[in-house]
């Protein structure tokens, strides 16, 4: 494929990985009446998936406006990230994104039970950009460190790449565990391997192994874990592991981005950045800050479907008070 070219795909064309390891077996207690209400709830949401896709982008909507209007602590998050990162915008137009990103996230409700039960929803509705950034690190042998954000439309992306490429994929397992293994089950068929984000062992070793493995380096896990370093030119408190699994294998570090272009009649598509230069370097505020500034260059293509509603600036710099409101 020429260097740019976007490539499509009419119908998806998985790959074929290594058999990931085995998941959590079922457990009889599930079956306890603590969790009928559970599994009512996915019943309701597996059957909301044979709805058309307008009733269910309607639905979406409502749920996200909903959450809106009744969650005051998610809704003022929001406001203040983007009276932050985006200053330039008025009070009003931060105002409309925010409730875009509410009514984005319950979109993304619906893209993500497509990806689990209807996959068919996004045959031919896929095109991709950057793809030969990875498939030529592949050729030289090297392990890739895709790194991601939190948008969303959530693991709609992980089919719709799953469609290229196989990737494991790092992530925070539920605290309910029923809802872990629901959710995992789900999964299976969209990524190659679910690593536990404590699971470092796991992490190297799928690195080791020549894997893609998806990464996102994008919320506060507070200073234990990283240094303070811009992000939309704020002061943000970022992990540095990411630097440092790139020096495990050599590994090459290149970020992934995908969005809805239309709402109505939803086309999808993944934007791949050829992989960093002289990465890590011996500069570890700069490694930060490079990778910092790449996710910000791909979440301002969209927005408005970036998860703004997280505390991404709940780390403050010393002597600097917090930027958001306390919870009454």
């Amino acid at each position: 494929m020429e260097k740019g070219r976007r490539l499509h795909v009419s119908d998806p064309q998985p790959a074929s990985p290594a058999p990931a390891p085995p998941l959590a077996p079922f457990q009889s207690r599930f079956l306890l009446p603590r969790y009928w209400g559970i599994w009512l709830g996915f019943a309701l949401l597996w059957c909301l998936t044979f709805l058309p896709w307008p009733a269910q982008r309607q639905l979406g909507c409502w749920i996200g406006e909903l959450v809106w209007q009744l969650g005051k602590k998610r809704r003022n998050d929001t406001l203040t990230n983007l009276r932050l990162c985006f200053p330039e915008l008025s009070e009003e137009a931060r105002t409309d994104m925010a409730v875009d990103v509410f009514r984005n996230a319950g979109i993304g409700l619906f893209e993500s039970l497509n990806a689990w039960y209807k996959p068919s929803h996004f045959h031919r509705k896929v095109t991709i950009a950057g793809l030969h950034h990875l498939t030529e690190a592949q050729a030289e042998g090297k392990s890739i460190l895709l790194l991601g954000a939190h948008y969303t439309m959530l693991d709609a992306g992980g089919l719709i790449c799953r469609q290229f490429f196989p990737a494991a994929i790092v992530y925070r397992p539920q605290n309910n565990p029923l809802l872990e293994w629901l959710i995992s089950h789900a999964r299976q068929r969209l990524y190659s391997q679910q690593l536990d984000h404590d699971n470092m062992r796991g992490l190297v070793r799928a690195l080791r192994n020549k894997q893609i493995v998806w990464y996102t380096p994008d919320q506060d896990f507070g200073l234990r874990q990283g240094i303070m370093a811009p992000f939309f030119g704020v002061p943000a408190a970022t992990i540095t592991a990411t630097r440092r699994l790139a020096a495990l294998d050599q590994s090459a570090v290149m970020a992934i981005h995908f969005y809805r272009q239309d709402d109505k009649r939803p086309h999808y598509h993944i934007t791949i950045t050829r992989a960093l230069d002289h990465y890590p370097s011996a500069d570890v505020l700069a490694d930060t800050t490079r990778v910092n500034q790449l996710l910000e260059s791909l979440i301002r293509i969209a927005p408005d479907q970036y998860m703004w509603f997280h505390r991404r600036f709940k780390t403050r710099p010393p002597g600097e008070a917090s930027v958001y409101l306390r919870s009454p």
